[in-house]
């Protein structure tokens, strides 16, 4: 289903996304948060899971940093040896920039053996030692192009302070790429403004638009809306002043939102842009979870009475059917 959304540029496409645990934890610790992570994951209508690659960005910003960075395990050995029983796509990032050629090539063709989907990222600071540059990158990817996808990251704050995001995801989109995730978004506008430029863009050169996948993420706390802020996320400072003040700050964010769902959706529909969202949990708390997953299925449930997406049952039976 994955595959087939973003190759056709059908709308709707569901992703959750996930970090591995910390590299210091036991293989045993790891099993048991492997099985809860697929006993939430599994009844969802998810059409992939992120597995996200996590780097130390402290070289990023001279502020420091809310929460410590701490290693986590590799994405694709956490996806591949333990998340087997989740049967849907993974799409695992990695930044270019730390590996060889030759590193990235195996590495692609273990992706391609068990049906996952690379996503490339960028180096974790600027004068980091760049062994693959992105669009070296990119073309080990084409042998793989007929049987995958590749995706890339946008990030709408960036837009606002450069203006070139359009660009650069059209440079992208010339090296193969066919859906983005979004950074997480909480200011409308700085998503809006991204969409109507690539628009613009798009129509100038006859390019297809592609898929774009908005990232949503609840905030349950004070801490994690400064861990957002420190990631680069903008947040409007009347809604920061609101979650802040909010008798249940949680609650508050989950509408937002959904709020944020349903205006980027009729956004999109309007100028008939292919796209889909992204719900992640930037926080390992357990109430912060339960709240992405409460969002995961208000969304599909919005998308389906608004007929952009078909259940995973009903697209089945439809299959089964002809």
């Amino acid at each position: 289903m994955f595959l087939d959304r973003i190759k056709s540029g059908a709308s709707g496409v569901l992703i959750y996304g996930i970090t591995p645990p910390k590299s210091e934890t036991s293989p045993e610790r790891v099993a048991e948060i492997a099985q809860r992570t697929m006993a939430r994951l599994i009844p969802l209508d998810i059409d992939a899971l992120i597995v996200y690659d996590v780097q130390d960005e402290s070289a990023r910003t001279a502020e420091e940093r809310p929460f410590p960075f701490l290693k986590a395990l590799d994405p694709f050995t956490f996806a591949s040896e333990y998340l087997q029983e989740l049967e849907i796509p993974k799409i695992i990032y990695r930044p270019a920039g730390k590996f060889s050629q030759s590193e990235l090539t195996n590495w692609l063709d273990e992706l391609q053996q068990r049906n996952f989907y690379p996503v490339f990222v960028g180096i974790p600071a600027p004068d980091y030692p760049v062994k693959t540059s992105l669009p070296e990158a990119y073309q080990l990817w084409r042998r793989h192009e007929a049987t995958s996808v590749l995706g890339a990251v946008t990030i709408p704050e960036r837009h606002e302070v450069l203006k070139d995001e359009d660009k650069r995801i059209l440079d992208k989109v010339s090296c193969g790429v066919s859906y983005f995730i979004s950074q997480c978004v909480f200011n409308v506008a700085y998503a809006k403004q991204v969409i109507e430029d690539l628009c613009q863009s798009c129509t100038k050169e006859n390019i297809k638009f592609p898929t774009i996948v908005f990232t949503l993420t609840a905030c349950g706390s004070p801490k994690t809306l400064m861990f957002m802020e420190w990631l680069g996320i903008h947040i409007p400072e009347n809604l920061k002043q609101e979650l802040l003040q909010a008798e249940n700050m949680l609650e508050k964010s989950v509408n937002v939102c959904l709020d944020i769902a349903q205006e980027l959706t009729a956004f999109c529909a309007e100028k008939s842009i292919p796209f889909g969202f992204n719900i992640e949990s930037v926080a390992i708390r357990k109430d912060e979870i339960e709240a992405s997953i409460y969002i995961v299925n208000e969304i599909a449930a919005m998308l389906d009475q608004q007929g952009i997406r078909k259940k995973k049952t009903e697209s089945v039976n439809a299959g089964n059917s002809n």
